[in-house]
């Protein structure tokens, strides 16, 4: 499945099998892959060559910009402050996002086939009980939707896992959702395996 999905104005994700992505051929994103190992190499790279894919269909303006990690490894354009990008990658699927002028996180989340009850708990707190009572596949996939809305949040936020993705209050089932100044959706018409993109207001300046 390949699906690229307006969230609103300036507001970009696709989403695509891994497979199906050319790797990046942009000089920097080829650097900076020369001193991972191959199969680490060839998973970022493809993740950037999806990214730039969006950027070229969508912003076009962006697409060369070189994509440089911040203090806390979160991709940002070289030279464009404002705008945000998120990449993410789950077995095989490749999920990426960009924001004109606002922060974006973007998740996919392939479900396991079953689900602790210990993580559970974790991520749903007091929505858990009804999640394990489902069956084993449905209880993996309820919490793999919510995996991907937490995580989107904290990506956004620029924070990663240090944000503690796992407090993040998400209802199984939700649509979408706000967290703080940031606000989730949950790409559920469009994504058969588990897609949240969240994003926060319009960056000053």
């Amino acid at each position: 499945m390949s699906a690229m999905i307006r969230i609103e104005a300036g507001i970009w994700v696709q989403v695509q099998p891994a497979a199906d992505v050319p790797v990046s051929t942009h000089q920097d994103d080829l650097r900076r892959a020369a001193a991972l190992p191959q199969w680490r190499a060839d998973r970022f790279l493809r993740g950037r060559g999806l990214l730039r894919e969006l950027l070229h269909a969508t912003a076009p303006h962006l697409a060369d910009a070189d994509v440089v990690p911040d203090e806390r490894g979160q991709p940002r354009l070289a030279g464009y402050p404002r705008a945000g990008v998120s990449i993410s990658h789950s077995e095989g699927q490749l999920a990426c996002a960009l924001a004109a002028g606002r922060p974006v996180g973007v998740d996919v989340q392939h479900p396991a086939h079953s689900v602790g009850v210990g993580l559970a708990h974790r991520l749903l707190r007091g929505h858990a009980p009804r999640v394990l009572a489902l069956p084993p596949d449905e209880a993996a996939d309820a919490v793999a939707w919510v995996w991907t809305a937490q995580e989107a949040c904290v990506k956004a936020a620029g924070s990663g896992l240090a944000g503690r993705p796992w407090t993040i209050d998400v209802t199984p089932g939700a649509r979408c959702g706000r967290w703080g100044a940031y606000r989730w959706i949950s790409l559920r018409e469009y994504s058969d395996t588990p897609l949240s993109c969240a994003f926060g207001a319009p960056r000053e300046g």
